[in-house]
């Protein structure tokens, strides 16, 4: 084995590089697994030394056995285990003793089938710390290391995938033999691949730190069931994903939704939707299935990564066209408009009654000439950055002939992008193997090619982002939120009166109405006019959650009477809607000017802790869901990317006379809630629902925070409205 290939001296080298192979439990019976790695080790020349151990055979594949691991001669590496399960903990006793550096346990039964087998893991995993040995697995597939230098099919896989940039992490050893199928059929290179198992040592997440300065690797593939340690995975792929692309496969989208919750934060998230924060968050690019991922890894096989959206679409038939189209403005791709000089030069290339426009339809008697031609006019206007060539084969024109004059058009225009669409089967091997040699990755429908080019340029922004400044706001008052969460725990409440949730929200520099506590119709005048007229009533009640759905709010009160007639009748149709409820008092706030209505929240996930939640606001958060999260705490730029998700984001933007809102300032806001979800464990669910946002104005009008169960005592916005202030109110 080349020096080079080991020089690297890091804690997992020996497993992913080993120098020897010992196979415990290798047999002479064709069929078994132990049998079979030994039988791939030497088929698929690995470089280093095998040494199958089997005390009742004198050799398997031809290749001298030893009783145990202690007969070994010279160092092992790593002991592959093939045993039964009961047998696994007196065999890695016997690897750590012999001096084995490294353990892949392929055996199962451990804790996949219950408490007794956890039992058994946790044993074995104290044997291998013991030891200081590392572990894959188990229940795992083992380890492939395509590097010519190593060439180890450490599996009882039958495939051996061509050498290539991107390196695999499965926690599912039966889907890796798919993906290793697939990537051998569609001409995707792999370097490591790694059936990860149970995990009980090895961790993604160690694997992650491997690849971060592994050269051989340029890509990294995950299969995700669930994530260890979320935020120590969010800590090492924030900065992974600036130089190397994460994609992920993550399964169990379907128990979405499953944890009931009082608040809306909490009701809209779940477990998936932190998944889906935590990957963003991280820059790793999420696909649905195992099909889409490789049209992404497919993608960075590329000659060059796309320098912007900027995209034009060539095809020999309008629909295709079409779909690519709308394909490209779903991902968010721009189409663009041909400049004027660009459409002299193609006119000659078309059909006198064709439109040139984007997509290009140069219809079903394209020649690959014409190809050529139409593909070097756009690769050379500087507007366009990508360009999709889409072939759709007629009658007597070959596929192969197309993805040549494709080629020969890429070659000239090095530092633009190509990706192709070949959407007929025949002939398809031939024409995707030339596109892919010349670094131009082939499609065979243009939604993938789209999804594919997308991903690329998120890629391309999550490394020209800065990293996230995550330091605290230097204005937050620690001392003033101690007390309000302190004096709620001491005195047993899972609840925040809506006052102290404002304070609490006012500590932290969140624009708040100025709110008052009225006891009686008397109390509500008094207090209506110290706050000045128009005013607002909002029932204060532990036992009323959605105040609008029983008529406990009211608003635009500009007068005495008006606010002594609302008080009363707000309390006749609490008391008959809800005759036994708890009713603390009545709110009394000026009313804020109308303006976009959000809605900004906390919520705590079991396994990724605290999470920060915008979106749209007011009554429309439940209809619509159009909120996004992100693991806390974040900062302005995530927040303002959070902003930039929302499905109605052009809604603060203005529209129809509706006036814009200060996004820069909503941020802001987003940014001090994550900081107090990240400060305060003891916060299970806060809502700040309205958060009213104009162009001069965002004010936090409605606040609700539920204190977790049996928490225990813990440890620059200027003000834009005369209603709207970052104080503390009595």
């Amino acid at each position: 084995m080349s020096d080079s290939a080991t020089s690297r001296a890091t804690p997992l080298r020996p497993l992913l590089a080993p120098q020897s192979i010992a196979v415990v439990g290798a047999s002479h019976r064709a069929g078994t697994i132990g049998n079979q790695i030994v039988r791939n080790l030497i088929s698929y020349g690995y470089t280093g030394a095998v040494y199958p151990v089997n005390p009742r055979a004198a050799s398997v594949c031809a290749v001298p056995t030893w009783r145990s691991m202690q007969d070994v001669p010279g160092p092992v590496d790593v002991a592959i285990v093939a045993v039964p399960r009961d047998h696994v903990l007196e065999v890695a006793d016997g690897c750590g003793r012999a001096g084995t550096r490294g353990l892949v346990v392929v055996s199962a039964g451990f804790r996949e089938v219950g408490p007794d087998g956890a039992a058994l893991e946790h044993e074995l995993h104290e044997i291998v710390r013991r030891y200081g040995m590392r572990m894959v697995g188990p229940n795992c597939m083992g380890i492939i290391n395509a590097d010519p230098r190593i060439s180890m099919n450490g599996t009882f896989c039958t495939v051996m995938p061509a050498f290539g940039a991107s390196a695999f992490v499965s926690q599912s050893g039966a889907l890796g033999l798919g993906v290793l199928d697939y990537a051998r059929e569609y001409g995707i290179g792999i370097s490591q691949f790694v059936s990860v198992g149970n995990k009980a040592d090895v961790s993604s997440n160690d694997l992650l730190l491997e690849w971060e300065h592994d050269e051989t690797v340029r890509v990294i593939l995950m299969y995700v069931e669930n994530f260890g340690n979320p935020r120590r995975f969010l800590e090492i792929a924030s900065r992974l994903t600036r130089t190397k692309p994460i994609i992920a496969v993550k399964s169990g989208r379907s128990r979405a939704g499953a944890r009931a919750a009082t608040s809306h934060t909490g009701a809209l998230a779940a477990s998936d939707t932190a998944v889906d924060a935590l990957l963003a968050q991280a820059g790793v690019l999420r696909a649905s299935t195992i099909e889409e991922l490789f049209d992404m890894a497919i993608a960075f096989e590329s000659r060059v990564l796309p320098r912007s959206r900027r995209t034009a679409v060539l095809t020999n038939a309008g629909g295709p066209g079409i779909l690519a189209a709308d394909a490209m403005e779903t991902c968010g791709l721009d189409l663009v408009e041909l400049g004027a000089e660009t459409v002299e030069q193609l006119r000659p290339l078309f059909p006198a009654a064709a439109s040139i426009r984007n997509p290009l339809d140069m219809i079903s008697s394209a020649t690959p000439a014409g190809y050529r031609a139409a593909m070097s006019v756009l690769l050379a206007d500087p507007a366009i950055d990508t360009v999709v060539p889409i072939f759709v084969p007629p009658f007597g024109i070959r596929q192969e002939d197309v993805a040549g004059a494709i080629v020969g058009a890429a070659e000239r225009s090095p530092e633009k992008a190509v990706f192709a669409v070949l959407m007929g089967r025949e002939g398809l091997p031939a024409g995707r193997a030339e596109l892919h040699d010349a670094g131009i990755p082939a499609y065979i429908f243009p939604e993938s090619a789209a999804r594919a080019i997308a991903a690329l340029n998120r890629h391309v922004d999550q490394a020209r982002a800065a990293a996230p400044d995550l330091t605290p706001p230097a204005d937050i008052d620690r001392d003033a939120a101690r007390a309000i969460l302190d004096g709620a725990v001491r005195e047993g409440r899972e609840q925040l009166t809506q006052i102290e949730a404002l304070d609490l929200l006012a500590a932290y520099g969140v624009p708040v109405a100025r709110a008052r506590l009225a006891r009686d119709a008397d109390d509500v005048v008094r207090l209506a006019r110290d706050v000045g007229y128009p005013v607002a009533l909002k029932l204060v009640s532990p036992d009323v959650i959605h105040k609008s759905d029983v008529g406990a709010v009211h608003v635009g009160l500009a007068s005495d009477d008006a606010a002594h007639a609302a008080y009363d009748e707000m309390l006749a149709r609490v008391r008959a809607a809800l005759p036994g409820a708890r009713i603390d008092g009545v709110l009394v706030q000026p009313m804020i000017p109308a303006g976009t209505e959000l809605i900004v929240g906390i919520t705590r996930d079991p396994a990724f802790g605290a999470l920060v939640m915008v979106g749209l606001g007011g009554i429309f958060v439940e209809a619509m869901g159009d909120v996004m999260f992100r693991v806390a705490p974040v900062d302005e730029r995530q927040a303002l990317e959070m902003l930039g998700a929302l499905r109605g984001a052009r809604i603060l933007d203005g529209l129809r006379g509706r006036g814009a809102s200060d996004r820069a300032a909503i941020a802001s806001v987003v940014r001090r809630v994550s900081h107090l979800a990240a400060d305060w464990p003891e916060i299970a669910e806060l809502d700040v629902n309205p958060l009213m946002t104009r162009a001069d104005v965002v004010c936090a009008v409605d606040a609700r925070v539920r204190i977790a169960r049996g928490a225990s005592r813990t440890g620059n916005q200027a003000s834009t409205d005369g209603a709207c202030e970052k104080v503390t109110y009595r």
